[in-house]
This record gives C-alpha cells, sequence and structure tokens, in this order.
C-alpha cells in the first residue's frame, strides 16, 4: 500500500501548488528525503515572507520550465542569494501563441469552438505526450544537472502542474518511486488553493461564466489521464518505461546511484 509521509506546508501568499516531495515510497522500501526536491508554480509573485521562506530552504538550483512568452506574461522570478536559476523552455513560444491568447480573451462562443467536444482534453494528451517524445534531451539534461550539481532543488513551470509535474515524475521513476504515489503527487495540485488563478479578460464576472469555466477546466486540471498518457508515450516509443530511462534519457546506473544518493532515504 502506498504511504506518505506528512511534511510542514507553508502558507506562500504568491506561490502557488509548492510542495516538498519528500515521503514518497519508492518500491524498494526507501523514502524520497525530505528537504531535497520541490515543486511549485512560478515564483514571480512570491511575497518578501514568500522569498524569505525560499531562501531558508537553501536550495542549490530553481529549475524553471516556462517559456518567454509565460515569462512576459508573469514576470521573471524573484531572486534569492545564492541559488542557480536554470531555465529550460519545456514548450516552444510561439507554439499555440493564439490559442492561449483566446483562452485569455476570446468569447464564449470562440471557447467552444476550440474547447468543447472533449477538444480541451484532446489537446492536453497530445501535449503531454509530445512534450515525453520531443523533449528527452531536456529531460536528460535535468536529470544528469541534478545528480551532478548537487541539491536542494526546486522545479517550476507557471501553474507546476504540467511541465514541471512531468519532470518531477520522470525524476521519480527514475528513483523508482511507486508508481501510483507518483500519481497521488500530481494530483494534489488539483487542491483549489494550489490552482493556477485564470485570468481572463477584466477578470470580471461575465468574463468566467460557468459554461466559460467548465470549457478552460480541462486545460486546468491535473488528470489521471494525462499522466497515463505520458507513461504510455514511453513506452509506445521505448519499449518500456526503463528504456525511455536508459536510452531516451541516458541515464546510467552511476547517474541513477547518484541521484538516489542525493535524494533517498
Amino acid at each position: 500500500m502506498t504511504q506518505q509521509v506528512p511534511s510542514t506546508e507553508p502558507e506562500l501568499a504568491g506561490v502557488r501548488n509548492f510542495r516538498d516531495l519528500g515521503g514518497l515510497p519508492t518500491v524498494d522500501g526507501r523514502w524520497v528525503r525530505h528537504g531535497v526536491l520541490f515543486r511549485s508554480g512560478h515564483l514571480a509573485h512570491a511575497t518578501p515572507s514568500d522569498a524569505a521562506f525560499l531562501a531558508s530552504l537553501g536550495l542549490h538550483t530553481i529549475f524553471d520550465f516556462r517559456n518567454l512568452a509565460d515569462q512576459r506574461l508573469e514576470g521573471p522570478d524573484v531572486g534569492l542569494p545564492g541559488v542557480r536559476n536554470v531555465n529550460i523552455p519545456l514548450t516552444d513560444p510561439a507554439d499555440g501563441a493564439e490559442f492561449w491568447r483566446m483562452v485569455r480573451d476570446g468569447s464564449p462562443e470562440q471557447l467552444r469552438e476550440i474547447l468543447g467536444h472533449d477538444k480541451a482534453e484532446r489537446r492536453m494528451i497530445a501535449v503531454y505526450r509530445e512534450i515525453i517524445r520531443e523533449r528527452t534531451a531536456d529531460h536528460g539534461r535535468i536529470l544528469h544537472s541534478v545528480a551532478a550539481d548537487g541539491t536542494p532543488v526546486l522545479m517550476h513551470c507557471s501553474a507546476g502542474k504540467d511541465r514541471a509535474g512531468l519532470s518531477i515524475a520522470v525524476i521519480l521513476l527514475t528513483l523508482g518511486v511507486e508508481r501510483e504515489a507518483i500519481t497521488t503527487d500530481y494530483l494534489i495540485s488539483n487542491d483549489k488553493h494550489r490552482r493556477y488563478r485564470i485570468r481572463r479578460g477584466d477578470d470580471s464576472a461575465q468574463a468566467m461564466t460557468p459554461e466559460v469555466t467548465a470549457l478552460l477546466s480541462p486545460l486546468f486540471d491535473a488528470r489521471t489521464t494525462y499522466l497515463e498518457a505520458a507513461f504510455d508515450e514511453m513506452q509506445r516509443n521505448w519499449g518500456s518505461i526503463e528504456r525511455y530511462l536508459t536510452e531516451g534519457l541516458g541515464v546510467t546506473d552511476e547517474v541513477r546511484e547518484r541521484l538516489r544518493e542525493r535524494l533517498l532515504d
């Protein structure tokens, strides 16, 4: 049975979806160490007290998976003294720019056209598959960096759900964390206080009607079908998740052992 050791989670005013991955169990009876691997949404709106808490973690590296368009919209991360910041965009800034403009400013009729009849969910599944299939060099770089350069590390994108969620899942798979535990952690991003704040037009009630909310929800939900599509893509293209890690990402026995030494108890 999957178990998880609880950890104290701070109330961050300007950072969504922050959490420590400590306590997640591996298939061989070990646990992810507390205080070495964190995930969150972007840090652009961190308050001074948020920044003070993040600085207290002793972070070695922050991985930001946002692209330039995201950073222009949300702003740059707050600076933390002594922390290495690594930007690895996991989506093309030009890809879907018109789509996301429509998400933020489109009329209900336009949203029905691009998101209705399961189009939004199908889009998310396709994005998850594409990131796994096309971003092997990036995910390999992340794993090798954590193994070689040090911890603690914080990984984030905009919402801390999709790009960060997949990168965290890849690390957890490499560590041998139970699949059920990986999925359980991924779904925590659905908690109301963690969800990305969708900004539409002037944020009026007319901009976020129940219909619009329902149309947009698949884009901002963490759904098991999305994560399972990513796992399926690993198996479809490489024959197994293990071959995806070793052949696709270049995870050697030495890299895996270093990661386990850094991140597991």
